[in-house]
């Protein structure tokens, strides 16, 4: 029999992220099975669908001689405080890995595909200009394109822009940060994608 520690390890990354939603069902973040089990033992799963995610099981009832047990569905809405909405609003943050997965791998400046190692973010308006690290001022290019525009505007350095740079929302965020999504929650979360995307574009 495994003991409560020895069932943590062989479960770790056995079992799929649960997507969370607030009760309006609007996409909050992903969770482990640990912490769905902890919302689902302290009643504040308001509601759920999807598919069976897992079912976990616990000790024996001495009374009733039964194991206690836990089964997930793949997207649950949570109650109360757990789903505030202002993590929601926030602008995802802006990394190389999801950059270049909002980019779908595409430099954008020669509009060819590049495997992650040869990609880097790039500026579309320099520092030195009086650009910022965010979202809509930052592309995925190759590192030869980069190299060619310097510390330059698009404009200046000659070289246009083959698709302009947005900010994902929050549902894009969450499909672009899990390696793992099961099917069903990336039918729920394109649903909430901006048509202008994209990943859109890619499901399409």
């Amino acid at each position: 029999m495994y003991d409560a520690s020895q069932q943590q390890s062989a479960l770790r990354g056995r079992y799929p992220l649960i997507l969370t939603l607030d009760t309006h069902g609007v996409p909050h973040r992903w969770i482990s099975w640990q912490h769905a089990c902890y919302y689902y033992a302290k009643d504040q799963v308001a509601w759920a669908m999807g598919e069976h995610a897992f079912t976990v099981y616990g000790g024996m009832n001495r009374l009733t001689g039964q194991r206690s047990s836990i089964t997930a569905s793949s997207i649950i809405a949570i109650k109360g405080k757990a789903m505030a909405l202002k993590t929601f609003s926030q602008v995802p943050p802006l990394n190389n890995r999801e950059l270049f997965h909002r980019d779908r791998q595409i430099c954008a400046y020669c509009a060819d595909m590049f495997p992650i190692a040869r990609l880097t973010r790039d500026h579309v308006i320099p520092f030195s200009r009086g650009g910022k690290d965010t979202w809509m001022n930052s592309v995925t290019a190759c590192r030869a394109c980069n190299e060619r525009k310097g510390n330059c505007t698009p404009e200046r350095a000659g070289m246009e822009l083959v698709y302009l740079p947005y900010v994902p929302n929050r549902a894009e965020y969450l499909i672009l940060t899990n390696r793992r999504i099961l099917a069903d929650q990336m039918e729920f979360l394109t649903q909430h994608v901006p048509a202008q995307s994209r990943l859109r574009r890619k499901s399409a």
